[in-house]
């Protein structure tokens, strides 16, 4: 099958499920939805493909829906997106380069854990419980049990990690998860059908040289369910999922299509949207790091070739001090002090960094101006 038939194929499935679904579910009033007392359970599936959407809609449910008396299975797909932990740093984790000229967002969750690469051939599931029914392996059980009742021939287990493997050694499922002080919730990635040049091209470093105590990823060889099982289709899988899961917590649920950005079911889920979507958010929350890196510098007019050290403190995604060592016979120390102290205070962002050199840049002529220039470049390419 080639990839964009299997895209094709992916999309009417969702739009068949969506058609058959949405005229009910967006009927439905929040007050009857999410407090009925005679519902013990929910299943739940996202109209949206948008990841900052859909995150917001992981964090509304959580904060609003009383988990101590039902739980909720939320199903969810993205358009290509990479999504970091909450303790993780973005220039260590993706290739924010290559990310600007693919158009593929960032977003940071608020669940710990290691970054993933999001598209619609990868399904998201995520549990909501109790803190007390909080349990990730009876929830990974619900999809190597489906996985297993569907194609018997396929090995599938989950690790003490709580990743699930097929043949012991490729990943199709991560995991990540939150606790509150009553509720929690644990989501996992499900490889179908994703794109796996595409995860490998994005999810590698920014910037060289960075120390840090956020939470690293750990790399895993992964693999698609349909690399396996090729006649395993999304809507029998979504099927087979909700029905496991109704069996594995003795619920009756039916699934159902909602749209996250309904504000009348979901008073607010706007709002945390947009701080999902925010620099201070994404970029800001990245703990504390230092950048320690090389230079290597040249120029035709006249030839010449050097080393240069920069050094930079990070905090909250914000430059806190900057040093850099370069030859004095490539640039006049004033320079080389300028250049540094106009980054001070600023992102951490070549875009910023940039409109911050332009006008240094135009102070100087010549041969200076040229070197300058080659410096400044270098100093960008190090910043992701």
């Amino acid at each position: 099958m080639s990839g964009s038939t299997m895209i094709s194929q992916v999309r009417r499935t969702f739009s068949l499920l969506n058609q058959r679904a949405c005229s009910w579910s967006c009927s439905r009033s929040r007050s009857s939805f999410f407090t009925d007392s005679d519902s013990a359970g929910l299943v739940l599936q996202s109209h949206s493909t948008d990841v900052y959407q859909n995150l917001a809609l992981e964090d509304w449910i959580d904060a609003n829906v009383d988990l101590q008396v039902r739980s909720v299975l939320l199903l969810w797909r993205n358009r290509p997106a990479v999504v970091i932990g909450r303790h993780q740093n973005p220039w260590t984790e993706c290739n924010l380069p290559a990310m600007r000229r693919a158009g593929i967002p960032l977003a940071r969750r608020r669940s710990g854990g290691g970054t993933v690469f999001h598209d619609l051939g990868n399904l998201n599931l995520t549990f909501f419980a109790s803190k007390k029914a909080y349990d990730r392996q009876r929830n990974l059980k619900v999809v190597t049990d489906t996985l297993r009742r569907l194609r018997p021939g396929l090995d599938v287990q989950a690790t003490d990690r709580f990743d699930i493997l097929l043949n012991g050694q490729y990943k199709i499922s991560g995991t990540a998860s939150r606790l509150s002080r009553k509720s929690s919730y644990h989501h996992c990635t499900l490889l179908h059908s994703a794109d796996r040049s595409a995860l490998s091209s994005v999810l590698r470093p920014s910037c060289p040289g960075i120390q840090s105590n956020a939470t690293p990823s750990v790399p895993s060889p992964v693999a698609n369910l349909l690399d396996h099982a090729p006649s395993l289709q999304w809507e029998e899988l979504l099927g087979a999922l909700v029905q496991q899961y109704n069996t594995e917590f003795g619920l009756h649920s039916a699934l159902t299509i909602i749209d996250p950005t309904n504000e009348s079911m979901f008073p607010g889920v706007g709002e945390m949207e947009v701080e999902l979507r925010s620099w201070d958010w994404t970029f800001g929350k990245t703990p504390k790091f230092t950048m320690e890196t090389q230079l290597e510098l040249t120029s035709e007019q006249p030839p010449a070739r050097c080393s240069a050290r920069l050094q930079m403190e990070v905090k909250n995604g914000r430059i806190e001090s900057c040093h850099l060592d370069v030859p004095v016979h490539w640039l006049p120390v004033r320079l080389s002090g300028e250049l540094t102290s106009v980054l001070v205070g600023e992102r951490f962002c070549p875009h910023i960094a940039a409109a911050a050199f332009s006008a240094l840049l135009r102070s100087e002529s010549g041969a200076t101006h040229t070197r300058l220039h080659r410096l400044c470049d270098a100093m960008l390419a190090v910043m992701g």
